[in-house]
C-alpha cells in the first residue's frame, strides 16, 4: 500500500473513478426511463414509425406511376378508335312518318 499523500491520491482518483462509473450508470438508466416514457407518449399520439411512412409513400409513388401510364394508354386506345371509326355520311336519310308502319 501507499503511504501518506500518495495513498490519498489514489483513494480520491479510486473514488472518483467509482463515481464516474455509478453516472454513466445512472445516465443509461435515465436514457432508458426517458425512451420507454417517449415511446408511451408517441404511441398514444397514433403517430406512424418512418418506417410505415416510407413504405406508404413508396406505395403511393408506384400507384401514380401506374396511374400515370395507364392513363397513356386509355388516351392511345381512344385516339386509335376514333381514327377507325366508321365516318358519317353527310346525306340525310328520309324519316318515316311518325304513324306509318314497316
Amino acid at each position: 500500500m501507499s503511504n501518506g499523500p500518495n495513498r490519498i491520491l489514489d483513494e480520491v482518483a479510486k473514488l472518483m473513478t467509482d463515481a464516474a462509473g455509478a453516472a454513466q450508470g445512472l445516465r443509461k438508466e435515465a436514457e432508458t426511463v426517458f425512451r420507454s416514457q417517449a415511446e408511451r407518449v408517441l404511441n398514444s399520439m397514433d403517430l406512424v414509425q418512418r418506417e410505415e411512412f416510407e413504405a406508404m409513400r413508396e406505395m403511393a409513388l408506384k400507384a401514380r406511376a401506374e396511374n400515370e401510364k395507364l392513363s397513356a394508354r386509355i388516351d392511345a386506345l381512344e385516339a386509335k378508335a376514333a381514327k377507325s371509326a366508321p365516318r358519317k355520311s353527310s346525306s340525310k336519310t328520309p324519316k318515316k312518318p311518325s304513324g306509318s308502319k314497316d
